[in-house]
């Protein structure tokens, strides 16, 4: 026995069911996008607090801050740590920043300071790794040795540097000024005002070569050594400074 299909219920439930389907879809992606936007939205789910960690001696919290809120920052979920990142690290003291976003609208960041190394051309600093940055001279409070020498050879005054302090250090004296010509030529000044003219080769030998005969050179005159030119192979010449009367 043969049944009869009525065609036009199923043409009915169909279309509904497919109506359905579609308000459906449309309601979810309107809810979606009200979320969307409340979490976007700044003023609904803003960041709300700023905690700082490091130790900062050049650096103050305000001037973190006034970076950070420097352009735009968005809500707790719209906020781009890379670029809150960049804005912290371009200010001159900063050498490092880690930004993290904490439930529900905080902003965690850890700073790392330059740790200034020395003055570097009389205009900006060095670090320990040999990287110029451009804090300001005056701030520092420590007594730095001052660099010298041609921008892109940095890397190379800093070698000569640290060579030549951990020889002169051994035996009680202490760079102040190193100062390297554009020709690779190398003064050294003490901090007991002698420059030692140590030239392009050689260098740690010539030093040696002072250290051994200082004191001897010294007690030949009673005026105080200017200068010591180390840059003759088997001698030295000296420079006096006339003592003024008193001394």
């Amino acid at each position: 026995m043969q049944m009869a299909v009525n065609w036009r219920a199923i043409r009915w439930e169909f279309w509904l069911g497919l109506l359905s389907l579609l308000l459906l879809i449309a309601g979810l992606f309107w809810a979606g996008s009200s979320i969307h936007r409340v979490l976007m939205d700044e003023q609904q789910v803003p960041l709300d607090a700023i905690v700082l960690q490091g130790e900062l001696v050049y650096t103050s919290s305000d001037e973190v801050r006034e970076a950070l809120v420097g352009g735009e920052v968005g809500s707790f979920f719209a906020s781009d740590v890379s670029t809150l990142r960049e804005r912290v690290e371009a200010l001159p003291w900063i050498y490092s920043a880690a930004v993290r976003k904490e439930w529900p609208g905080r902003l965690r960041i850890y700073l790392v300071e330059q740790v200034p190394l020395a003055v570097w051309n009389e205009t900006a600093l060095v670090n320990r790794y040999g990287e110029i940055f451009a804090g300001r001279v005056e701030q520092v409070e420590d007594e730095l040795p001052h660099l010298a020498g041609p921008s892109n050879d940095v890397n190379e005054v800093m070698r000569q540097y640290e060579r030549m302090s951990e020889l002169l250090a051994m035996n009680d004296y202490r760079v102040s000024r190193l100062v390297m010509t554009d020709r690779f030529s190398v003064d050294v000044t003490l901090d007991n005002g002698i420059t030692l003219r140590l030239g392009r080769e050689a260098r740690l030998q010539r030093i040696q070569r002072f250290i051994d005969l200082h004191e001897r050179l010294q007690s030949a005159d009673e005026r105080t050594i200017e200068y010591v030119d180390l840059r003759y192979d088997t001698g030295v010449a000296v420079g006096w400074r006339e003592n003024e009367a008193g001394e």
